[in-house]
């Protein structure tokens, strides 16, 4: 009897998957390019070998500390015996194993600070310092540096000016834990001084759930207007994937505001992830975006199941899930399941090119 409820329910299941099953969500792309440059990834640091990084107290009595180690390749005892500049070797490895990314942009992550500039490392979770990337990614040609650097810091001209001089290729924000809102009019020389430098800002939009202390609220894109209105090539991370503002979704609200202002980009990062793929489609299909979203993967999200092939039961085939599911490089199995999906070459290629990274 039980049998027979199984096998009824597996066919009830079959059938509903044949009747919903929409396909690939734009043009699939057989065989995506190669040299493709991964302009949005993370390291992390517990300040081993003394790289000045540090994780709460609060996150490290936290079950999703060894997790988030684990995410990142490593462990506590590893970083602790070879450094944080381990997780570094191990990101670069894998993208040595790659067939499609041969690059990946390593982001720093500054701490807050007050309207006064004092560190407030009390509202931090985590801290990942320039001076530990912009030195340590030198030693791996696969790695470039995506610098971060908090507006209230009382140096950060100079910051932003030592990490154009080492190599930055942007500047990242993560407004929501930071406490940083980027309307803030205060901000005007930090913004005039991206511009001199020709050093672009990218910055998570919409709400953010990866950490327990956030302000969504500042991840309103319609916070980005000053900016680009001082004329800040900017790029909207995960294409503002997630919450509302005003009761507007955040999607449409960013979509919104790309005619007027031509210097806003944005990345396609965490738009595979069960918690946002809903707006994949509109991402690689609606022409607002036409040449102006570029390719990122948030790494390591990559490595986590809430980024798999067999999140998309009504646009890939069972074959296609299977083999993508077999592919080890988290990369190249990011790339081949975007490509499967419908994002272009265009996608691919432009975040190389929009970086000047050729």
């Amino acid at each position: 009897m039980i049998l027979v409820w199984i096998i009824g329910s597996l066919a009830v299941v079959a059938l509903v998957r044949v009747l919903l099953f929409r396909g690939p969500l734009g043009t699939p792309v057989s065989e995506p390019p190669k040299g493709i440059l991964d302009m949005h990834c993370h390291t992390a640091g517990i300040g081993a070998g003394d790289s000045g990084a540090w994780v709460s107290d609060e996150l490290r009595k936290s079950w999703k500390y060894p997790l988030y180690l684990r995410i990142f390749g490593s462990n506590e005892k590893t970083l602790n015996e070879c450094g944080d500049t381990q997780i570094l070797e191990v990101i670069a490895r894998s993208i040595r194993e790659s067939t499609y990314v041969d690059g990946a942009v390593i982001l720093a992550i500054d701490a807050t600070y007050s309207v006064d500039g004092e560190l407030e490392r009390k509202e931090c979770e985590v801290y990942v310092p320039n001076r530990f990337v912009g030195e340590a990614i030198k030693a791996f040609p696969e790695l470039s540096f995506g610098a971060s650097i908090h507006p209230n810091r009382k140096d950060a001209l100079e910051e932003i000016e030592w990490s154009k001089r080492n190599g930055a290729v942007y500047v990242k924000w993560l407004p929501n834990i930071q406490n940083i809102d980027p309307s803030d009019r205060s901000y005007a020389d930090f913004y005039d001084k991206l511009v001199t430098l020709d050093l672009p800002l990218l910055t998570h939009v919409g709400d953010e759930d990866s950490f327990s202390k956030t302000n969504n609220a500042l991840g309103d894109p319609r916070r980005l207007v000053f900016p680009l209105e001082r004329g800040v090539r900017v790029i909207a991370a995960h294409v503002a994937s997630s919450g509302e503002s005003e009761g507007q979704c955040n999607v449409e609200r960013l979509l919104e505001m790309l005619p007027k202002y031509p210097t806003l980009m944005a990345d396609l990062s965490t738009l595979t992830q069960f918690n946002r793929k809903r707006h994949l489609g509109t991402a690689i299909n609606d022409p607002r975006l036409k040449g102006r979203l570029m390719y990122g993967t948030d790494y390591p999200l990559t490595n986590t199941p809430l980024v798999s092939p067999l999140l998309f039961p009504l646009n890939l085939t069972l074959r296609q899930m299977w083999r993508l599911t077999r592919i080890s490089n988290s990369w190249d199995r990011d790339v081949a399941l975007k490509a499967a999906l419908g994002v272009s070459t265009e996608v691919f290629e432009l975040s190389r090119e929009y970086l000047r990274m050729r």
